[in-house]
Parts: C-alpha cells; structure tokens; sequence
C-alpha cells in the first residue's frame, strides 16, 4: 500500500498528486468514513492564506459532507489555532491545509486530534487503507444526512485569549522594540496585535498577504530581511514565523540568528529558575546540535531526542513527562500550553525571558556552545529506502572513519519536501564541510538513475 503521509501530514504541489482536487475529495470521504466509526461528527478546518487552499478546502469539505460528516469552517487561521480549537469548539477532528513553510506552489493537509496533537501513525494508515480501497463506496447519504458547513467567524480571538494566557501575569513588554517576520502567511495580524496588547513597539514586514507571496524570500526560512528590519529599526529582537505560524526563529540586536537550539536552551534555563522545568529534561530531534548537550549539563538540564518532526517530539514527551521539547528549525512545543510547534506562544516565552532577565538577546543567546554543523539538502526524483543504496551507505562509512568518534552524521529523507537531507556535526568546520560536500554528491548520483 503506498503512503499518503509523510512526517507532517500529506503534502505537495498543488493540482498535482496527491495535492488536486479528485485526490482530496477521495481523502475526505475516506477520513470521514474512518472517523465516523469513531463517533466524529463535526470537523474543524482551517487554512493559510495559499491561493490554492480555497481550490482543495472545497474539495476536502465536500468529501467529508458527502459521507454525512459536518463541517465548521474556520478560514485563514495558524496551524496552532487549529490545534487548540478542535477541542474547545467541540469539533472531534480538525484539519489545516497548509504547506507550512513551502512556497506557494506547494500545500497540503494536517490532521489534529481534540486534545491537539496530530494524529498518529496507525490512524494515518488507517485513512490510507480506506483511501486505496474505497470503503467508503457505498456510504452516500441522502436528504438531512448529509454533512452541513458551517462558518465560524472570529475564532482566531479564542485562539488569541488563549496565548494572552501563557504569558506571565503582569508581563509588560514595553520599552521593547520587536521586529516580527510574519512570512505573508498566517500569523500576519495575530503576531503583531498579541504584541502590542502585551506593550512592545512592533515593527510589522511581509505582513500583506495575497495569495501569491506566502514564504517568498521572507519568514523563517529566509531571515535576511529580518535582520535588516532589527538593523533599520534598531530593535531589541527580531521573530520571524513560518507561512503558517508553527515556527518561530528569533535574531538578536546584532543581527544574529537563534535557531530552535537556541530557544531550548533559553526556554530551559528560564523555566528550570522558575520550578517549572519538569523532570530538569527536555526533547529534541537527531537533529539538534550536541552543543544543547554540553551546555545545559552543568545546569543539571538532561536533553533526550526523537526522530524528526514536531508530532514525534511531542510523542517523547508525552513518554518522559517533559515540558518543553522542539526542532531546530523553530517548531517549539511549551507543553504546559500546546501539543504542538506554536510560533506565537514561541515568542511570548523568549520575550518573556529576555524580560525576566533584563539582558539582551545576544547575551542569552551566548549560552549555547554550539558545534560546528554542515546541512546538504539535496533534491531527488524518488526515496528510496538508504540503507538499499550501497554507495551511500559507503560514503556515511568513510565519513564515520573521518571523524573518528569525534563527531555524528545523518543522512535522511524529508518528510515534506523531495529532499534528501545530510547533516555532520564535528569539531572542524572545513573537514565536515568537504565530507558533506562529498556525500550530497554521492546522493545526487545515486539517486539520479533510480
């Protein structure tokens, strides 16, 4: 049976497969025929502002309406608030369509449970048996049977009272210019509105959203223009979201990049002072810099890690009891708040930190010793299995010899994009930089001819 999912949902470019319409609206009769025997009546979806969310929202809402199963329809929301309002407004499911950080070619579909994690490998594969073998065939109802839509308007104020929430009592943000990145996706008014009502003079860029420009050489991913903005505007602290406002990525008053490594250490040392870091542990990914290691362990501070993605993070830490836990990439889950990467409640933290202890960003950020890492992406045609491919398998051999112990090499697929993704992590920048050099080309010419 092939796979529909990948390690954040099903995603793609839009009108092509799996992303067009006929393919999602099959998706929804099949997610609603899986659901249904679970009680699910009514849906929560959600969208980012993507020209072609409204084509696949239609045809998602007119699958699982045709199956008898109801919708509510929240509009151009982030992915967070969809995670949290699944659950207050009663929905048994909600579902973003989102490409999240990809451009606007892209997009795709993200399920939530009601307590507002994603949902789980079994229920993915359950969906996708339903899918292929159209066990929904037969299911069509008629007249008051079938699914009605509702709108939902002004959601997004539940979902802002909910992160005003998580911010300390009486935080006042003001005196604190915050330049903020809002990626021409969703978080472009909530970000910049929750900010001020906490005090701080915010500085908006790529906040105009047209469809079009969502993630175009703005946001987390491309951090350039933030930090001309702290430059231009001499703010405090730069935050730049994601398209659709799961991630957060900051940059100091010098203009220097704090990735999610940054923000665990920061967030850890902030809530261990505080009695509320549980356990004295959190989460990270395979992915995370050894440097989280080396310098949260003075503090007493363990760092455990999960395979990529935010869903499988939070999973280890549902199993260890951890608080805090997220990727380098800026997806952070505050466990005593969300189930998910949340780019806003990201910000009212880090703000909240630099605020409790009265130094600039550039000197917080200075407590993560940080190794040397090489990242290689490198697209491909198809994926498959690497242990299968023996010349990559040689060149990871000779990378491990290289490094002699002395530092650590991953090499995998993404999840979301057709990428083959390297990291080496070690102690001389030019050896791991020529060993990832090295093995990005294997991959390419491997991969090539598959």
């Amino acid at each position: 049976m092939d796979r529909l999912f990948g390690t954040d949902g099903i995603r793609g470019r839009a009108n092509e497969y799996p992303m067009t319409p006929d393919v999602v609206y099959e998706l929804g009769r099949a997610a609603g025929f899986v659901f249904q025997r679970q009680g699910t009546d009514t849906v929560l979806i959600g969208r980012d502002g993507r020209l072609s969310g409204d084509m696949l929202e239609c045809a998602l809402v007119a699958g699982l309406c045709s199956v008898g199963v109801s919708v509510c329809r929240a509009g151009v929301v982030p992915t967070p608030a969809i995670s949290h309002l699944t659950g207050v407004l009663s929905a048994r499911l909600g579902v973003m369509i989102s490409a999240s950080h990809n451009p606007v070619e892209d997009n795709g579909i993200k399920f939530f449970n009601p307590d507002g994690t994603k949902i789980d490998d079994d229920l993915e594969r359950e969906i996708e048996r339903a899918f292929w073998e159209h066990s929904a065939a037969d299911l069509r109802p008629v007249g008051p049977a079938v699914g009605r839509v509702v709108e939902r308007k002004n959601v997004i104020d539940r979902y802002l009272a909910h992160v005003r929430n998580t911010a300390p009592p009486g935080l006042n943000l003001s005196g604190l210019t915050v330049a903020v990145d809002c990626a021409n996706g969703a978080h472009s008014e909530t970000t910049p509105q929750l900010l001020r009502e906490l005090g701080a003079e915010v500085v908006a860029i790529n906040h105009h959203a047209d469809g079009l420009n969502i993630n175009a050489n703005c946001g987390s991913t491309h951090l350039e223009p933030l930090r001309r903005a702290v430059a231009m505007h001499l703010a405090d602290v730069g935050v730049a979201h994601d398209g659709d406002g799961d991630r957060a990525l900051f940059v100091d008053e010098r203009g220097q990049v704090l990735d999610g490594d940054h923000i665990l250490t920061i967030c850890g040392l902030y809530l261990q002072a505080q009695g509320r870091l549980v356990g004295d542990c959190l989460v990270t990914t395979i992915l995370g810099n050894s440097g989280l290691d080396l310098s949260l362990a003075p503090h007493g501070i363990k760092v455990l890690r999960s395979p990529v993605g935010d869903r499988l993070v939070w999973e280890k830490m549902k199993e260890v009891g951890a608080v805090l836990g997220g990727e380098q990439a800026g997806h952070v889950i505050f466990g005593e708040y969300a189930h998910t990467g949340d780019g806003l409640i990201t910000a009212v933290q880090m703000l909240a930190a630099i605020q409790y202890y009265g130094r600039p960003l550039s000197d917080l950020r200075a407590w993560l010793q940080v190794l040397p890492q090489a990242v290689r992406n490198v697209r491909v045609p198809e994926k498959p299995p690497l242990d299968g491919l023996p010349e990559v398998q040689q060149a990871v051999a000779r990378v491990e010899a290289a490094l002699a112990g002395r530092g650590r090499i991953v090499v995998r697929y993404s999840g979301t994009e057709p990428l083959a993704r390297v990291m080496i992590e070690g102690e001389d920048r030019a050896q791991i930089e020529g060993l990832a050099d090295m093995v990005a080309q294997v991959l390419r010419e491997t991969l090539k001819g598959v």
